[in-house]
């Protein structure tokens, strides 16, 4: 816990809310929306955004790579037709992966990276070299600069283990950019006059994000973001999966035996047929599931109406509700003045999504835009905003959580509120509490409740300085996000003009979504009684720091008073330590005892600041 408190606002830099300066005219940025799914990529041709296809004409590149055991390794499309025959060696969703502890998130994938002698960032890095190569290919020029879209709620070690996959797949990232605001810039590039509020409901295969934006006048600005980054598709189709394997969703004596599960090849083989037949039930009521000789003997067959799908799968939709209802709350817009809600990612093609977003807020969604490419479109406008060939559009994002660090007492004090406007500054001043202090521990804190102990630790600086007299040391402490959402924060030690920077990146503190969504809960939750705590606290440390100063004073000046005025003194100090070691933290009460203690030294004070001056008078020789 660091010796420090704030006293005063620093100004190394107020927030800013500014977009880096463009890109060369003429050197294409690509726009790219690196999926769990699958990816796609595009650039701004002659004013418009386009999407670019693969050599056999598709769009969609799977996200998937077949790592051989040679050391050869195909990506997309053809490494995923391999994934049931090595389903140990074809790497999918690896999104869920990327900027996280391994076995983190309750996700186990059936391949080991490590046996791969891979990493999440690299097999990204694999993915965006393939449409990379894609774009060259289309553009008939090599291609360096990119923009990539993560989801709104990516961590900044996530967002940094992306940026790090682009840079390995040699493409200088220009801009990390939230999928529903990319989203939001696809569907709203033609209402650019029109001044809208504007949902994003961003259900894919592996992420959902929900963000409330504003556009006026070319002006995106995002009013508040939530989502969990570990609900998608990917989830429905395991919860299919097991119900099959159960013997639950088919016909009578044709279920799967209890040990199929264990045969990761056939695994694989159901899944694909899974996500086949979650695709059909969009637009049919029922479909058959059919692998032949699934078990080296029997064939599978099973009959799934969408109406048993929909029983699978709306307990993982339902999840999404608390995060929609809390993104409204924060953005303090009501379901009904919202002007559009859009659906972004191809898990909202299934039915039930569609109507359990229309219940949530009150209205039939927007459906105009492909839900599988209007996040990469939105990727290349922004892409082609940075380059200068598209004008007048502005793009504001927030960051997610709150950011602050620990101060004296153990509290949390916010630097960055959460849903701040990114790219952004904000500081401020801090000094030692104590005497003969020699440095001061900075804790880089992430969360929404009171005391710091509540919070995430990011990271921690250590700052010296010479020993000297309480509050005698300066130290600036400023955070600043990027464009990209990654924090740096810096330490200045105003004294020396020594500057100590921390970068948020892999030492980030990487939390399960869960983790998340029980912190913001808890801190409207525990409110009343956080509040109250730091009130005590605030109380106490004035306490803790009255006592031994009016101790000093009597001890010193005692004479300057008359005894009846000492002993009422003396009367307040010992209420004051009584009050302090009451369990109740009855912060009323401490705070009418400091207040009494004020008011009886009053007198003591003014006698020590006469007979301060008498005594300077007398050393200057003019009395």
């Amino acid at each position: 816990m660091p010796d420090s408190s704030p006293i005063l606002g620093l100004d190394l830099g107020t927030k800013e809310h500014a977009l880096a300066s463009a890109a060369t005219e003429g050197s294409p940025i690509l726009g790219i929306d690196l999926g769990t799914t699958n990816s796609l990529v595009g650039v701004v041709d002659s004013g418009f955004p386009i999407l670019l296809a693969d050599e056999e004409g598709q769009r969609l590149t799977p996200s998937a790579v077949n790592y051989g055991a040679d050391g050869s390794h195909i990506v997309g499309a053809a490494a995923l037709r391999k994934r049931a025959l090595e389903p140990q060696r074809t790497v999918t969703s690896v999104k869920r992966l990327i900027g996280r502890r391994a076995g983190e998130g309750g996700w186990q994938p059936p391949y080991d990276l490590r046996q791969l002698d891979t990493s999440p960032v690299e097999v990204s890095a694999d993915i965006l070299k393939r449409l990379k190569a894609i774009a060259e290919r289309a553009l008939e020029q090599p291609v360096s600069r990119a923009v990539i879209t993560v989801p709104a709620y990516f961590n900044d070690a996530q967002r940094n283990a992306t940026k790090q996959a682009g840079e390995l797949a040699g493409l200088t990232v220009e801009r990390i950019v939230s999928e529903p605001t990319a989203a939001a810039l696809a569907y709203g590039l033609d209402k650019l006059d029109e001044r809208k509020k504007i949902a994003v409901y961003d259900l894919g295969g592996g992420t959902f994000d929900i963000s409330v934006l504003e556009m006026r006048d070319g002006v995106f600005q995002v009013l508040s973001t939530a989502g969990d980054t570990q609900l998608g598709g990917d989830d429905i189709d395991r919860a299919v999966v097991a119900h099959v394997l159960k013997g639950q969703g088919g016909q009578e004596g044709q279920g799967v035996r209890a040990s199929s599960p264990h045969d990761e090849g056939r695994m694989a083989s159901l899944l694909g047929a899974v996500e086949a037949a979650k695709k059909r039930l969009s637009t049919e009521e029922e479909v058959r599931i059919e692998l032949p000789f699934f078990d080296g003997v029997q064939s599978l067959s099973v009959e799934l109406t969408r109406a048993a799908f929909d029983k699978l799968a709306r307990p993982l939709i339902e999840r999404t509700r608390a995060h929609c209802l809390r993104a409204l709350s924060d953005a303090k817009v009501k379901p009904e003045e919202l002007d559009e809600v859009i659906l972004v990612g191809g898990s909202t093609r299934i039915p039930l999504v569609r109507s359990y977003v229309e219940e949530i807020f009150g209205r039939v969604p927007n459906t105009s835009q492909n839900p599988d490419e209007a996040v990469a479109l939105g990727a290349v406008i922004q892409a082609g905003i940075l380059s200068g060939s598209l004008k007048n559009v502005l793009l504001l994002d927030v960051t997610p959580l709150s950011l602050g660090i620990e101060t004296f007492g153990g509290l949390m004090n916010i630097i960055i509120p959460r849903n701040s406007t990114i790219p952004c500054k904000a500081g401020e001043m801090f000094t030692n509490a104590v005497a003969n202090q020699k440095d001061m521990l900075i804790r880089v804190l992430q969360g929404e409740r009171e005391l710091a102990k509540d919070n995430w630790e990011l990271g921690r600086i250590e700052i010296p300085f010479p020993p000297g007299a309480k509050g005698s040391a300066r130290v600036g402490v400023q955070f600043a996000i990027d464009a990209n959402g990654i924090l740096e924060v810096l330490a200045r030690d105003t004294a020396t003009g020594t500057d100590t920077v921390l970068a948020i990146q892999n030492t980030a503190v990487n939390v399960d979504d869960e983790r998340v969504e029980q912190m913001i809960a808890e801190s409207v939750e525990y409110a009343f009684e956080d509040m109250n705590e730091r009130v005590w606290t605030e109380a106490r440390l004035k306490a803790e720091e009255l006592l031994p100063a009016v101790e000093a004073a009597l001890g010193q000046f005692g004479d300057a008073v008359t005894p009846e005025e000492k002993a009422v003194i003396e009367a307040a100090a010992a209420q004051v330590r009584a009050v302090l070691t009451t369990p109740e933290h009855d912060v009323k009460a401490l705070k009418a005892a400091n207040q009494a203690l004020d008011d009886a030294t009053q007198e003591l004070a003014v006698r020590l600041v006469e007979q301060a001056m008498e005594e300077s008078l007398v050393r200057r020789g003019l009395v």
